[in-house]
């Protein structure tokens, strides 16, 4: 007996709609509370059949993978955007069942948008990798709340600010209490921001160092330690796309175009994939205007037309294109945990 299931997730109920294949019979039933137990129980009630589960992308897709895995299902991880793209701007209701059923159907006439699910050690290097990002960007915010506090009170505009001899600067700067205390507790969250980075930073490039697909992409000029992971974990098996050009849509450098007839918007970046990505590509790429580097004289070039932020991301997608072909060549190894 074969049974195709649709899941719709929530953090307090998963939806689940499913079919008998043989006998044409359709099932319903709601998990709630929807955690790891209460997922499990469910599952058991399908151990041993053929069972296949489609389920969005969402937040906490990962243990509901999990424990269906534990009963022998095969998921599919649906890329959402997509998902309710495909059910059309035709007004339909919209409710948790229609939504499992939805992805239900998707799966069983083969047009469900899949998603990859990565191994569990690529997993938990990508959650760290993420959290290095968010506490980075994090720490830049804070200091650009600095920067607008001074420029708020008249102070010239001075850089590099969290150097010793700048942090002594801004001490000496004329500014009434209110702001001064808002420094004082940016300070505080970035050194303690700082805190948490030093240690995650450390494991990361001992990380970068040991792991072979991480070593051979540390091979491109511009791309260390940290950019090497983070393009490793979250570009994950480049396999599933067919072309290096689907690797940079993936990672959303691409230019989206809106044409009609002859009126054509002009382009932007579509910025759809993971922000890590892309923030590890763009650092690597503003290495290409050092001397030494074989994308100079290309970097001048679109610097001239472009502006050096466009002519960095023109680099960005030329070295996602190499790191993709590294990464191919390598196959399976590449992925292999340190």
């Amino acid at each position: 007996m074969a049974i195709v299931m649709g899941l719709d997730q929530h953090r307090a109920q998963i939806t689940a709609e499913w079919i008998d294949t043989d006998t044409g019979e359709v099932s319903r039933s709601r998990i709630s509370p929807a955690h790891r137990a209460g997922v499990r129980k469910f599952a058991e009630r399908f151990r041993g059949q053929e069972l296949e589960v489609a389920l969005e992308a969402t937040t906490g897709w990962r243990f509901v993978a999990e424990e269906l895995r534990r009963v022998g299902a095969v998921v599919h991880l649906a890329e959402p955007a997509e998902t309710a793209a495909r059910r059309g701007n035709k007004k339909r209701a919209k409710s948790d069942r229609a939504d499992a059923r939805h992805v239900r159907e998707l799966l069983m006439i083969g047009r469900l948008p899949e998603s990859w699910i990565a191994p569990d050690h690529l997993l938990d290097l990508r959650s760290r990798v993420r959290l290095r990002h968010t506490l980075s960007h994090q720490r830049g915010e804070w200091q650009q709340r600095i920067q607008a506090v001074l420029y708020h009170h008249g102070c010239p505009q001075r850089r590099n600010l969290m150097t010793a001899e700048g942090l002594q600067w801004l001490k000496v700067q004329p500014l009434p209490a209110g702001a001064r205390e808002q420094v004082t507790v940016a300070l505080g969250m970035i050194d303690a921001l700082d805190a948490q980075l030093a240690p995650l930073d450390k494991e990361l490039r001992a990380y970068a160092r040991r792991q072979l697909g991480c070593k051979a992409l540390m091979k491109h000029f511009g791309v260390g330690e940290l950019t090497a992971v983070t393009i490793l974990a979250e570009l994950g098996d480049v396999d599933r796309f067919s072309s290096s050009r689907e690797a940079v849509r993936y990672a959303g450098l691409d230019i989206t175009v809106h044409q009609s007839d002859q009126r054509r918007s002009p382009g932007h970046l579509s910025r759809q994939g993971p922000p890590a990505l892309r923030w590890a590509l763009f650092e690597a790429a503003q290495s290409a205007a050092r001397q030494g580097s074989p994308d100079r004289d290309y970097f001048a070039q679109a610097a001239q037309r472009l502006g050096a932020n466009r002519a960095c991301l023109s680099v960005a997608r030329k070295l996602l294109k190499r790191s993709y072909h590294t990464l191919r060549e390598l196959g399976e190894e590449a992925l292999q945990p340190a």
